[in-house]
């Protein structure tokens, strides 16, 4: 077995992996050299970002099997040609859900204290009171429950706040979730919401589902959260109902383009606060994925059910797919 890491990889995490297949092949790739050393891989583990692997090629060369995400999205190899194939997929679904939920944290707090004004204060040395706004009490609707989703949820009830969510598998809802409604559910949603947070996957059915007309069965006057993908949002029109007091805020860890442009508006809308997709980083962000990756790969080996088995069609796992993490 031929196995290829691609992802920021030490002594100890090949060590780790060699454990558990003592007679594989294992390959520390480096962003540059992965496109070319997955097409002689049985096995892949990591996420392509500065060079785009051809997963046509790859899928024609006819030996991969199986490519473990190193993060929760899949944007970045469930493309046709993968989706069509016999080669499996395995997500990160919720490994760094802790983190995603401080960055969520993070964004929704500053903004509703005022941090972007008061920031812009500090640096022309005024000290004045200016408005701010409170978490506690407010209606929460959360667009995506699956690892993520669930963790900000479970933080967030001790804000008092009312949660809502979506979900393609609307089950186990929480007790202190009020509802959790099928993704049909989104315009009801929306009504319902002071604070929107976007924890969906992308897919054909989630790209471009904040737009003009979703952004408009907000409560007007409230504050969007994207700790989920880019272009789940329409950018354009997202800056239209910012610009209109449709949103009062909005904060963006993930952007269409990334990085985002030094020409986009949303750098210069004072209500907008802006992470560079840093929302799942953590000092043992690379520790935590080699040991999903090993449990799976002892999985693998013994032919047992996978942890974060993608639905190809959908483009996420199914419930059923996701037990709890190591």
């Amino acid at each position: 077995m031929r196995i290829v890491l691609g992802y920021p990889v030490q002594e100890r995490h090949i060590a780790q992996v060699a454990a558990v297949v003592p007679d594989a092949t294992i390959i520390a790739a480096s962003q540059q050299e992965i496109p070319d050393a997955v097409r002689e891989a049985d096995v892949f583990c990591g996420h392509a970002k500065e060079r785009p692997v051809d997963w046509d090629d790859v899928v024609a060369c006819g030996r991969l099997r199986w490519i473990q995400s190193s993060a929760a999205g899949l944007d970045h190899c469930l493309v046709p040609a993968v989706v069509q194939s016999s080669v499996l997929v395995t997500s990160a679904s919720g490994l760094f859900a802790d983190q995603v939920a401080e960055q969520t944290l993070a964004l929704l707090l500053g903004l509703l204290r005022g941090l972007p004004t008061f920031f812009r204060q500090a640096l022309r040395k005024e000290f004045v009171r200016r408005p701010t706004a409170d978490l506690h009490g407010t209606r929460i609707g959360i667009a995506g429950f699956g690892g993520n989703g669930r963790r900000l949820a479970e933080l967030l009830t001790h804000f008092r706040a009312r949660i809502w969510a979506t979900d393609y598998f609307p089950l186990d809802r929480p007790a202190y979730v009020e509802r959790l409604l099928p993704p049909e559910g989104l315009d009801e949603l929306l009504s319902f919401s002071d604070i929107l947070i976007l924890c969906v996957p992308l897919t054909e059915v989630t790209r471009g589902m904040i737009n003009t007309r979703t952004l408009g069965r907000l409560r007007r006057g409230a504050v969007l959260i994207n700790v989920a993908r880019g272009p789940v949002v329409v950018e354009a029109d997202l800056i239209a109902a910012l610009e209109a007091g449709q949103l009062s805020a909005a904060g963006l860890d993930v952007t269409a383009e990334e990085p985002l442009p030094a020409t986009s508006r949303l750098w210069d809308l004072p209500q907008v606060l802006i992470t560079p997709h840093v929302g799942a980083q953590s000092r043992s962000r690379y520790d935590d994925a080699t040991t999903l990756f090993c449990t799976n790969l002892a999985r693998y080996v013994c032919g047992q059910p996978l942890v974060n088995l993608v639905d190809k069609q959908l483009g996420f796992p199914r419930r059923e797919g996701r037990p709890a993490l190591p």
